[in-house]
Protein backbone atom coordinates (compact mmCIF):
# COMPACT_ATOMS: atom_id res chain seq x y z
CA UNK A 1 0.00 0.00 0.00
CA UNK A 2 1.30 3.40 -0.69
CA UNK A 3 0.72 6.75 1.57
CA UNK A 4 -0.48 9.99 1.03
CA UNK A 5 0.79 11.67 3.57
CA UNK A 6 -1.19 14.13 6.12
CA UNK A 7 -2.52 17.10 4.11
CA UNK A 8 -0.78 15.84 0.95
CA UNK A 9 -1.76 14.53 -2.44
CA UNK A 10 -0.69 12.11 -5.45
CA UNK A 11 -1.36 11.37 -8.98
CA UNK A 12 -0.59 8.41 -11.36
CA UNK A 13 -2.15 6.26 -14.50
CA UNK A 14 -4.25 3.53 -13.76
CA UNK A 15 -5.76 1.00 -16.99
CA UNK A 16 -9.10 0.13 -17.95
CA UNK A 17 -10.19 -2.76 -16.16
CA UNK A 18 -7.47 -2.16 -13.08
CA UNK A 19 -9.16 -1.44 -9.72
CA UNK A 20 -7.98 1.62 -7.17
CA UNK A 21 -8.56 0.97 -3.71
CA UNK A 22 -8.20 3.64 -1.63
CA UNK A 23 -7.98 3.28 2.62
CA UNK A 24 -9.27 5.11 5.23
CA UNK A 25 -5.63 4.08 7.56
CA UNK A 26 -6.84 5.68 10.92
CA UNK A 27 -10.09 6.51 10.54
CA UNK A 28 -12.01 9.80 9.77
CA UNK A 29 -9.85 11.16 6.70
CA UNK A 30 -11.29 12.25 3.85
CA UNK A 31 -9.35 11.49 0.47
CA UNK A 32 -9.94 14.01 -2.16
CA UNK A 33 -10.25 12.29 -5.72
CA UNK A 34 -10.60 13.06 -9.20
CA UNK A 35 -10.22 11.32 -12.82
CA UNK A 36 -9.20 12.45 -16.35
CA UNK A 37 -9.34 10.17 -19.76
CA UNK A 38 -5.43 9.73 -20.03
CA UNK A 39 -5.78 10.21 -23.99
CA UNK A 40 -7.82 13.26 -23.42
CA UNK A 41 -7.55 15.30 -20.32
CA UNK A 42 -10.44 17.49 -21.45
CA UNK A 43 -12.64 14.45 -20.32
CA UNK A 44 -13.16 14.70 -16.29
CA UNK A 45 -14.84 13.37 -13.35
CA UNK A 46 -18.15 15.22 -13.46
CA UNK A 47 -19.94 15.79 -10.56
CA UNK A 48 -23.03 17.04 -11.67
CA UNK A 49 -23.18 14.06 -14.37
CA UNK A 50 -22.83 11.63 -11.91
CA UNK A 51 -25.12 12.89 -10.10
CA UNK A 52 -27.78 13.09 -12.92
CA UNK A 53 -27.09 10.18 -13.71
CA UNK A 54 -26.98 8.24 -10.77
CA UNK A 55 -30.17 10.08 -9.41
CA UNK A 56 -28.97 10.56 -6.29
CA UNK A 57 -26.50 12.33 -4.45
CA UNK A 58 -25.09 9.04 -2.45
CA UNK A 59 -22.82 7.90 -4.18
CA UNK A 60 -21.54 4.17 -3.37
CA UNK A 61 -21.49 0.51 -3.93
CA UNK A 62 -23.07 0.03 -7.86
CA UNK A 63 -22.75 3.62 -8.73
CA UNK A 64 -20.51 4.63 -11.38
CA UNK A 65 -18.22 7.77 -11.76
CA UNK A 66 -19.43 9.93 -14.62
CA UNK A 67 -17.36 11.85 -17.59
CA UNK A 68 -18.70 15.64 -18.55
CA UNK A 69 -18.73 14.17 -21.64
CA UNK A 70 -21.28 11.62 -20.31
CA UNK A 71 -18.88 8.55 -20.14
CA UNK A 72 -18.20 6.09 -17.33
CA UNK A 73 -15.10 6.33 -16.15
CA UNK A 74 -15.33 4.23 -12.91
CA UNK A 75 -17.46 1.99 -11.17
CA UNK A 76 -17.52 1.70 -7.37
CA UNK A 77 -17.23 -2.05 -6.72
CA UNK A 78 -16.99 -2.12 -3.21
CA UNK A 79 -17.79 0.53 -0.35
CA UNK A 80 -16.96 -0.40 3.25
CA UNK A 81 -18.01 2.66 4.63
CA UNK A 82 -20.77 3.76 2.26
CA UNK A 83 -20.38 7.47 2.66
CA UNK A 84 -19.43 9.66 0.40
CA UNK A 85 -19.25 13.70 -0.96
CA UNK A 86 -19.81 14.97 -4.62
CA UNK A 87 -21.30 18.13 -3.46
CA UNK A 88 -18.34 20.58 -2.38
CA UNK A 89 -15.58 21.10 -4.32
CA UNK A 90 -11.57 20.73 -3.15
CA UNK A 91 -10.45 23.26 -0.11
CA UNK A 92 -8.84 25.75 -1.51
CA UNK A 93 -6.76 29.06 0.07
CA UNK A 94 -9.87 31.01 -0.68
CA UNK A 95 -11.43 27.99 1.55
CA UNK A 96 -9.53 28.72 4.52
CA UNK A 97 -10.04 32.81 3.90
CA UNK A 98 -13.97 32.90 3.71
CA UNK A 99 -14.75 29.84 6.03
CA UNK A 100 -11.88 29.39 8.78
CA UNK A 101 -10.87 33.13 8.73
CA UNK A 102 -7.53 32.17 8.34
CA UNK A 103 -5.21 34.40 5.75
CA UNK A 104 -1.58 32.46 5.83
CA UNK A 105 -1.04 30.05 3.21
CA UNK A 106 -2.68 26.59 3.99
CA UNK A 107 -2.49 23.20 2.33
CA UNK A 108 -5.29 22.75 0.74
CA UNK A 109 -6.92 19.68 -2.13
CA UNK A 110 -6.97 22.29 -4.72
CA UNK A 111 -2.87 23.47 -3.80
CA UNK A 112 -2.20 19.23 -3.45
CA UNK A 113 -3.96 18.48 -6.58
CA UNK A 114 -2.77 20.67 -8.71
CA UNK A 115 0.99 20.74 -7.57
CA UNK A 116 0.85 16.76 -8.49
CA UNK A 117 -1.14 16.89 -11.84
CA UNK A 118 0.89 19.24 -13.35
CA UNK A 119 3.23 16.46 -14.17
CA UNK A 120 0.35 15.14 -16.42
CA UNK A 121 -0.04 18.38 -18.29
CA UNK A 122 -3.65 19.56 -15.97
CA UNK A 123 -3.47 22.73 -15.24
CA UNK A 124 -5.50 23.81 -11.85
CA UNK A 125 -8.07 25.35 -13.32
CA UNK A 126 -8.88 21.99 -14.87
CA UNK A 127 -9.29 20.48 -11.46
CA UNK A 128 -13.23 19.36 -11.23
CA UNK A 129 -15.23 19.38 -7.77
CA UNK A 130 -14.10 16.11 -6.63
CA UNK A 131 -15.30 12.65 -5.56
CA UNK A 132 -14.62 13.06 -1.71
CA UNK A 133 -14.23 9.60 -0.49
CA UNK A 134 -15.18 9.17 3.52
CA UNK A 135 -16.89 12.93 3.78
CA UNK A 136 -20.01 12.99 5.31
CA UNK A 137 -21.80 16.39 3.96
CA UNK A 138 -25.75 16.45 5.40
CA UNK A 139 -28.17 19.18 4.48
CA UNK A 140 -31.79 19.80 6.33
CA UNK A 141 -34.75 20.49 4.70
CA UNK A 142 -34.14 23.97 3.41
CA UNK A 143 -30.78 22.87 1.88
CA UNK A 144 -28.33 24.37 4.49
CA UNK A 145 -25.50 22.00 4.40
CA UNK A 146 -23.18 20.98 6.73
CA UNK A 147 -20.38 19.15 6.96
CA UNK A 148 -19.82 16.31 9.93
CA UNK A 149 -16.64 14.44 11.04
CA UNK A 150 -16.81 11.23 8.65
CA UNK A 151 -18.11 7.86 9.73
CA UNK A 152 -15.48 5.99 8.42
CA UNK A 153 -13.45 3.82 10.87
CA UNK A 154 -9.67 2.70 10.64
CA UNK A 155 -9.70 0.52 7.88
CA UNK A 156 -12.66 1.15 5.98
CA UNK A 157 -11.56 1.18 2.11
CA UNK A 158 -13.58 1.54 -1.24
CA UNK A 159 -12.62 -0.04 -4.64
CA UNK A 160 -12.97 1.74 -7.95
CA UNK A 161 -12.58 0.29 -11.26
CA UNK A 162 -11.46 2.34 -14.05
CA UNK A 163 -13.76 1.89 -17.32
CA UNK A 164 -11.36 3.90 -19.48
CA UNK A 165 -7.32 5.00 -18.93
CA UNK A 166 -7.23 7.15 -16.44
CA UNK A 167 -4.93 9.92 -14.68
CA UNK A 168 -5.86 10.04 -11.03
CA UNK A 169 -5.68 12.88 -8.62
CA UNK A 170 -5.83 12.19 -4.66
CA UNK A 171 -5.70 14.04 -1.66
CA UNK A 172 -5.79 13.34 2.22
CA UNK A 173 -7.51 16.27 2.77
CA UNK A 174 -6.41 19.60 4.45
CA UNK A 175 -9.75 20.67 5.82
CA UNK A 176 -10.42 20.25 9.66
CA UNK A 177 -14.35 20.26 9.60
CA UNK A 178 -14.31 17.66 6.52
CA UNK A 179 -11.86 15.18 8.55
CA UNK A 180 -13.40 15.71 12.48
CA UNK A 181 -11.03 18.40 13.32
CA UNK A 182 -7.22 16.85 12.84
CA UNK A 183 -5.80 15.31 9.86
CA UNK A 184 -4.71 11.86 8.87
CA UNK A 185 -2.72 9.75 6.09
CA UNK A 186 -5.05 7.24 3.46
CA UNK A 187 -3.30 4.57 1.70
CA UNK A 188 -4.29 3.37 -1.89
CA UNK A 189 -3.32 0.88 -4.16
CA UNK A 190 -3.38 -0.06 -7.48
CA UNK A 191 -5.38 -3.69 -8.48
CA UNK A 192 -4.61 -4.98 -11.50
CA UNK A 193 -6.89 -7.51 -13.71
Amino acid sequence: MKIIEIQSGAAFKIKKGDKLRVTDISGMQVSDIVCFNSVDSRECFSAGKTMDFEESILISAGNYLWSNRGNQMMKIVEDTNGRNDVLLAPCSQQTFEIMYDIDTPHPSCQNNLSKNLKHFGIDADDIPTAFNAFMNVQFDQQGKLNVLPPTSISGDYIVLEALMDLIIGMTACSAPDSNGGSFKTIGYELINK
